[in-house]
């Protein structure tokens, strides 16, 4: 197998190289897996409130650089200072809650049918876990999964994107300094636990292919979990697979539309369209279409487009010139299925004239058509209009993804109904709220092509460990389950 030597790092804000990453070779991802597995077998043996030592110092090393690594993903992935400065706190926040976690990894204890028996489901660390993520929330998801994993006993292998090399350079140094502080604590912290693997789709497919993985976390698009779950299905490790979203959001005529509206922009337009939980179709009541869809429009036209560094943007860029081509051509081909397109012009940045900057678009579309049905990776939002409830959630099922779903409604038949097994078939559902910006506290991800893996909060760390049931015979008899007779 034949790798690049590096990775160039370049801005979607200026399009300008900001740095030279080494790209790693077949051979460090070979020796980099098999450190991870002699890694995992003295971790294993760390009392799980030792390993939270890690964490919370991972935690502390995240705060005392919060604004410089912030920095860093506005200028790798363009996103405005807010939302990077948010995802560098979620990082912290979901540390917090692993810490916190490490005193509950519980088990059950169950009755037996037989005397003088009992029954015990505990939870043991897994092994070498891989994670893969994405370019749009650069840091925050691997937080996600690493602060879980080593609380759970595992060794971490990271696979950042290879649009967001700096990003993952910055966490590593982050790490070390947390490894470093730990092992002055007395915690034994073994050399090559958090791996990191810097590369593109082939680092990838070789790190997925290592035979010490035993689970794989990937972020990423639908065609990307499909490549890793194949890989991953004739060695039987697991997978953990956050894909693709065509989040819907159902506008009623009982809503309150001041606040629709906010959540709706937001959804829509926030981190430039590039969320997974990005609002891409909103179904609204006919009765009240016309008038939110003006008052939409007139939000768009008035959205500060421009350098995600500057206070006051709103929308920054897309993460490069190729997302830019594909979200254009996406809004050609809406028009010619029928669509009205208001917006979705390339927007040209003094001082940023390289960079991947486009105008949110809102399309009235006729109908859902395949091209809805699709996910496109950037700030479109389609506007579809109903008759019947019954049709809005028709509508809002209609689609291959099913992660983020939203509705507007006082109507209180409608939003049990919306939150019920007959409703949204989305992981994530929201009554008066935004499709985006969940939160850490509750098990994040979606059904269907998004892929049915659970990460963050809730019991999202069972993921991380493998589950064994024991039973005990504290008697002197030996009877058999379920009455069977067997004497030798």
């Amino acid at each position: 197998m034949s790798l690049p030597a590096s990775l160039l790092s370049r801005s979607p804000i200026t399009g300008e190289v900001l740095a030279e990453i080494p790209a790693a070779s077949p051979e460090e991802v070979a020796a980099t897996m098999a450190q991870a597995a002699v890694a995992f077998e003295v971790w294993r043996a760390v009392p799980a409130p030792q390993r939270a030592r890690l964490v919370a110092q991972w935690a502390k090393a995240l705060a005392e650089h919060r604004d410089e690594l912030a920095h860093t993903v506005t200028l790798e992935a363009g996103k405005i200072t807010s939302e990077a400065l948010g995802e560098v706190q979620e990082m912290i926040d979901i540390c917090d809650f692993a810490v916190g976690l490490s005193r509950q990894l519980a088990g059950l204890t169950l009755p037996s049918e037989r005397a003088e028996h009992h029954l015990i489901e505990r939870w043991h660390p897994l092994g070498v876990v891989l994670v893969i993520s994405a370019f749009n929330f650069p840091v925050a998801v691997y937080a996600w999964n690493a602060a879980l994993a080593l609380i759970c006993g595992n060794a971490v292998v990271w696979k950042p994107s290879e649009k967001t090399p700096l990003c993952a350079a910055f966490v590593i140094d982050t790490i070390e300094v947390a490894v470093s502080r730990t092992r002055a604590e007395g915690i034994a912290v073994p050399d090559g636990l958090l791996g990191c693997l810097q590369g593109g789709a082939e680092v990838g497919a070789a790190a997925v292919a290592a035979p010490q993985v035993a689970l794989v976390s990937a972020t990423g698009s639908t065609a990307m979990g499909r490549r890793v779950a194949a890989a991953c299905a004739p060695r039987f490790v697991r997978t953990l697979l956050e894909l693709g979203g065509n989040a819907p959001l159902i506008v009623a005529p009982s809503a309150d539309l001041d606040l629709a509206l906010r959540a709706i922009v937001f959804g829509a337009v926030g981190t430039a369209g590039q969320r997974c939980t990005t609002l891409r179709r909103l179904i609204v009541h006919e009765s009240i279409a016309d008038g939110l869809i003006a008052r939409l429009k007139a939000a768009y036209e008035r959205l500060p487009v421009g350098d995600p560094r500057v206070a006051g943007t709103l929308v920054g860029p897309l993460i490069d010139q190729g997302a830019l081509t594909r979200a254009l051509m996406t809004l050609i081909a809406a028009r010619a299925d029928g669509g009205q397109v208001s917006g979705g012009e390339p927007v040209v940045v003094p001082g940023c004239e390289g960079g991947a900057f486009l105008r949110p678009a809102l399309v009235e579309m006729p109908a859902q058509t395949a091209l809805v049905r699709t996910e496109t990776f950037a700030p479109i939002l389609y506007a579809l209009r109903y008759e019947t409830f019954e049709q809005a959630l028709a509508l809002a099922r209609d689609v291959p993804q099913g992660l983020s779903s939203a509705l507007f409604s006082n109507d209180l038949r409608e939003t049990e109904r919306f939150l019920s097994a007959v409703g949204s078939d989305c992981g994530l559902a929201n009554i008066n709220c935004s499709t985006s910006g969940a939160e850490i506290g509750g098990a994040f991800g979606g059904e269907k092509d998004t892929g049915g893996g659970r990460e963050s909060g809730s019991d999202a760390w069972k993921a991380y460990m493998r589950r064994q049931t024991q039973t005990v015979n504290w008697g002197s008899a030996m009877p058999l389950s379920q009455g069977v007779v067997f004497d030798v």
